[in-house]
C-alpha cells in the first residue's frame, strides 16, 4: 500500500547553490505563514552560526501542504564535513531534490550527497538553479550533471531523471526555458509526479528507525524518524534496540508530526510519516522503535569515520581561567559527551591525562564549528593542531584524500599550479570559463590541504575560489611543508605598546594593537623569515629629561592581522597551540618558557629587547 497523501523529499546540493533559499520560496508560495514577508531570508538556517556562514550545518524538517498532499522536506548540509548529517536523514526520504548552480555545475559536495542519495536508491529531480544568472551555462550544466551520474554508477532508473528550471530567489520554476517562469507550480507537481509516495504494510510490526535526537526542557529527549511500518499511539508500550545488542522496553509519552516549521502533538502516527516522540530518555541515534511482541530490527545507520582530529585541553597559559564561565577540566568533558549523544560523526579517544583528550571528526570545518559553538557557549579551553587519521592496510599507511576545485583567476593560475604541486596534489582537469577564469581540479591529501586557503586566497588577491570534499583514503604521499614563515614570540608579559610595535614592524607582520594584554610565549605576529623570533612587544620608550628635535615625530602604526577561528587552526604548527576564550583567541607555543624551547631543539633568534 501507498500513502498517496503524502511525500518525504530531501533537498541536497553544494554549499551556496540556493537550497535553503529556495525552500522560503516553497514556504512563500504555499502561504506557510501570514507574516512570511516579514521573516527574512534562509528561514531554516536558524543558528547563528549559519547565517553568519551562509551554510547549513544541521538537518532541518519541515513539511508544506501543496493541492491535499502533505510534503515533508528535510534540509540537508551542504558541506562534506557534515556528512554525518547528510547520511542519516536521508534514511527519511523516499526522494531528492538535487540543486545545480546553473554557472557553476556540480562541485564537490553535488558529487557526495548525490553519491549517498544514490546509494540509498532515492528517485532523484534534478532543479538547474539561478538560471536567471547572467553567466549560466544551463545545457553544459546538465551534461556536467548526467555524466556524475554515470561516474557514480546510478542506475537506469536514477539516470533518466527529471529537470526542472528554478530561480529560488525569485520563486520560479519552469520546466521548459521557452516557457516563461511564473511560479514553483512545475516543481511542486513534479515532486508529487516523480517521487514515491511512502510505501507500508498495513498488517507490518511497528519499525521505526531514529535518526535525529533533541531535547526539551519539559518533557527531555526527543527522538525523530521516519516509521516504516505500524502504528505508533501515545502510551504504547515498545522495545528499543540500540548499540549493539543492546535492547530494552519503554513507553511513549508523546507524539508529534512537523506542520510546518513546528512540532504539532497528536494522538497517533502511521506508516510513512516523519516524526518525533518523547519518553524514551537513553533514545539515541540509529536506535530501532518496534513493537514488544513483533519485534524488528532495522539496519543501523552506517556512518564513515572521522578524518581529521585534534587534542582539546584545560587552558593552562597564564590568562587561564580569566574569561570564560566554564573551564575545568569536568566541564568540558561533560560538554563533548553531551555532543557525543547527537553527533554521530564525531569521536573521542579520552587518553590517560584528565585535563585533555583527543575529538576526531569529519573534516576541520566540522571541527571548527564545535570549537566556536563552545566558544559561545562560555567554554574557555585550548587546542592544538589538527592531524589527519591514518590506517594501515596491506603494510602500507594510507590517509585521507581529498578532491579539490578551485576557480582562479588566469593570470594567477601558474602560482596556484606550483603551489598545489609542492603540496603533493595531483591534477585531475583544467577546464576554461570562457571569460577571466579558469577551473581547476585536484586530488589532494587532505594534510596538503592545511593552511592552504588563506595562502590561496593571498596568491589570488581574493578573488580565488575553492571548494572541497573527501574523497577517500590512498596511500600516503610523503612529507608535505608546512607553515613557511617563522613567529614572533613574546618574552615578557603585559599590556602591548605602540613604542614597541613601531620598532617591531619592521620584522613582520603583528597580530596585536596597542594596550592588548599578552603573556611570555605568546605569539604576536609572523616574522619574514623561516625561524621564529622572540621579541618584547611591552617595552616602553625611556623617560628622559633631554629633548630632540625628532622626538615628538609620530611613528606609522601598521592595524594588526586579524585571523578568523578557521584561519587560527589552519595558521598553527606542531608546537603550537589555540587559545579559545568567549573574549579571545591567542596562539601560543606549547612551551611559554625560552629556555625550554632552546632547549627541545625549536630554532628560535634572540632579537633582544
Amino acid at each position: 500500500m501507498r500513502r498517496n497523501d503524502l511525500r518525504n523529499i530531501g533537498i541536497i546540493a553544494h554549499v551556496d547553490h540556493g537550497k535553503t533559499t529556495l525552500v522560503d520560496a516553497m514556504m512563500r508560495q504555499c502561504k506557510l505563514f501570514r507574516n512570511i514577508d516579514q521573516m527574512g531570508d534562509c528561514i531554516l538556517d536558524s543558528g547563528d552560526l549559519e547565517r553568519e556562514r551562509g551554510i547549513t550545518i544541521i538537518s532541518k524538517n519541515m513539511s508544506l501542504v501543496w493541492k491535499g498532499v502533505k510534503i515533508n522536506i528535510v534540509d540537508t548540509p551542504g558541506h562534506s564535513d557534515f556528512g554525518g548529517e547528510v547520511e542519516r536523514v536521508l534514511r527519511m526520504v523516499d526522494g531528492v531534490l538535487l540543486l545545480v548552480d546553473a554557472s557553476e555545475g556540480p562541485m564537490p559536495q553535488t558529487r557526495f550527497v548525490l553519491k549517498k542519495a544514490l546509494e540509498l536508491n532515492l528517485r532523484p529531480i534534478v532543479v538547474i538553479n539561478k538560471i536567471d544568472r547572467q553567466d549560466a551555462r544551463i545545457q553544459e550544466v546538465i551534461n556536467e550533471t548526467f555524466d556524475l551520474f554515470v561516474e557514480l554508477d546510478a542506475t537506469e532508473e536514477q539516470l533518466d531523471f527529471a529537470v526542472v528550471y528554478a530561480s529560488g530567489r525569485d520563486g520560479k520554476a519552469t520546466m521548459d526555458l521557452n516557457d516563461p517562469p511564473q511560479d514553483l507550480t512545475p516543481l511542486f507537481q513534479l515532486m508529487l509526479k516523480k517521487v514515491p509516495a511512502p510505501e507500508y504494510d498495513a498488517a507490518s510490526p511497528l519499525s521505526v528507525l531514529v535518526t535525529n535526537i533533541t531535547h526539551d526542557d519539559y518533557i527531555g529527549r526527543i527522538g525523530i524518524g521516519r516509521m516504516f511500518g505500524g502504528q505508533l499511539k501515545t502510551g504504547d508500550k515498545v522495545k528499543v534496540f540500540s548499540d549493539g545488542d543492546n535492547e530494552y522496553l519503554g513507553q511513549i509519552l508523546k507524539l508529534f508530526i512537523f506542520e510546518g516549521l513546528e512540532r504539532k502533538e497528536v494522538p497517533s502516527v502511521e506508516a510513512g510519516e516523519i516524526f518525533a516522540f518523547a519518553g524514551i530518555p537513553a533514545i539515541t541515534i540509529g536506535d530501532s522503535v518496534t513493537d514488544p511482541e513483533r519485534p524488528v530490527k532495522l539496519n543501523m545507520l552506517t556512518i564513515e569515520p572521522p578524518t581529521v582530529s585534534m587534542m582539546f585541553m584545560v587552558n593552562d597559559s597564564p590568562f587561564g581561567g580569566t574569561e570564560g564561565k566554564f573551564v575545568t577540566s569536568n566541564k568540558l568533558r561533560e560538554r563533548i559527551e553531551k555532543e557525543l549523544r547527537t553527533n554521530v560523526s564525531i569521536a573521542v579517544d579520552w587518553g590517560d591525562l584528565p585535563d585533555r583528550f583527543t575529538v576526531a571528526g569529519r573534516g576541520e570545518l566540522q571541527l571548527a564549528i564545535l570549537i566556536e559553538q563552545m566558544r559561545r557557549e562560555g567554554y574557555e579551553f585550548q587546542v592544538s593542531m589538527p592531524q589527519v587519521i591514518t590506517e594501515k592496510k596491506g603494510g602500507k599507511v594510507l590517509e585521507p584524500y581529498e578532491t579539490l576545485v578551485l576557480d582562479v583567476p588566469k593570470e594567477y593560475q601558474g602560482t596556484v599550479i606550483n603551489m598545489l604541486g609542492e603540496r603533493r596534489g595531483t591534477m585531475e582537469k583544467m577546464l576554461d570559463l570562457k571569460g577571466a577564469y579558469v577551473r581547476l581540479s585536484y586530488t589532494i591529501p587532505l594534510r596538503g590541504l592545511f593552511g592552504f586557503r588563506s595562502e590561496f586566497l593571498s596568491s589570488t588577491k581574493g578573488n580565488g575560489v575553492m571548494t572541497h570534499t573527501y574523497l577517500g583514503y590512498l596511500e600516503w604521499a610523503g612529507k608535505i611543508g608546512g607553515r613557511r614563515n617563522g613567529v614572533l614570540v613574546s618574552d615578557h608579559t603585559g599590556a602591548v605598546s605602540a613604542y614597541a610595535i613601531a620598532h617591531i614592524q619592521d620584522r613582520g607582520k603583528l597580530f596585536v594593537a596597542p594596550a592588548e594584554k599578552v603573556y611570555a610565549g605568546q605569539i604576536v605576529g609572523e616574522t619574514m623569515r623561516d625561524h621564529d623570533l622572540k621579541v618584547n612587544p611591552t617595552k616602553e620608550k625611556h623617560l628622559s629629561n633631554m629633548r630632540s628635535s625628532t622626538s615628538e615625530i609620530s611613528t606609522k602604526i601598521d592595524p594588526p592581522i586579524q585571523f578568523a577561528l578557521d584561519q587560527f587552526l589552519d595558521y598553527i604548527n606542531e608546537d603550537e597551540l589555540l587559545e579559545v576564550t568567549p573574549k579571545s583567541l591567542r596562539i601560543r607555543k606549547r612551551l611559554l618558557d625560552f629556555k625550554e624551547r632552546k632547549r627541545s631543539g625549536r630554532e628560535e633568534d634572540d632579537y633582544g629587547d
